[in-house]
Order: structure tokens, then C-alpha cells, then sequence
């Protein structure tokens, strides 16, 4: 459940850098129809479709369900382990930032 509480703020953090991907996730995945569209609306209409499939399922949609709050949040990016890889490498206030955007 926590992973369904940060995965969208994460993904449309991170999204620019993997555009080209994101663009074909929504496409092959959430079959989303590319007229007229820029491949950053495709991505973004995909990440949608996502959200709301996983609300369909019932997952966690953010940390407050979770009863995080934000007070918690710097102890959560302090013992997030970062590591190399992805479409971009993260630093702390970076995850600060999307765990904020998951409340």
C-alpha cells in the first residue's frame, strides 16, 4: 500500500525525464489514443488511466490513508534509501518533495 500512496506523485515527478516511455505505457498498456495529442498529454492521459485502476482495486492513494502525516515526512526521506538508476536519480529533498505531493 505505500507504494500505491507515492507511485503517482513519483511517476509525474519523474515523468519528463522518461517521456518517450511514459508516452508508451499509456499507449500499449491503457490503450490511449494518441490523435491529436502531444506524447506529454499521452503520458499524462495514461498516468490517469492508472490512477484510476488502482482506485478500482482499492489501494492505498496516498500516505494519509496511511496515517502519515506530515510531520513524519523528514524522517521518511531520511531513511529513504536512494539509489542509482531510472530515468532519474533522486536526492533527498527530491523525495521530500514527492512524499509532500502524497499526502
Amino acid at each position: 500500500m505505500t507504494l500505491s500512496a507515492v507511485s503517482l506523485p513519483y511517476y509525474r515527478y519523474i515523468m519528463p525525464y522518461g517521456l518517450d516511455k511514459f508516452a508508451r505505457f499509456a499507449v500499449n498498456v491503457w490503450d490511449v489514443d494518441t490523435n491529436g495529442k502531444s506524447e506529454e498529454q499521452v503520458a499524462a492521459e495514461g498516468l490517469s488511466c492508472m490512477e484510476s485502476w488502482m482506485k478500482e482495486l482499492g489501494l492505498a492513494m496516498n500516505l494519509r490513508e496511511l496515517r502519515a502525516t506530515e510531520e513524519m515526512l523528514e524522517g521518511i526521506a531520511d531513511g529513504t534509501v536512494i539509489m542509482d538508476g531510472g530515468y532519474k536519480v533522486l536526492n533527498r529533498d527530491e523525495v521530500h518533495e514527492i512524499l509532500k505531493a502524497s499526502l
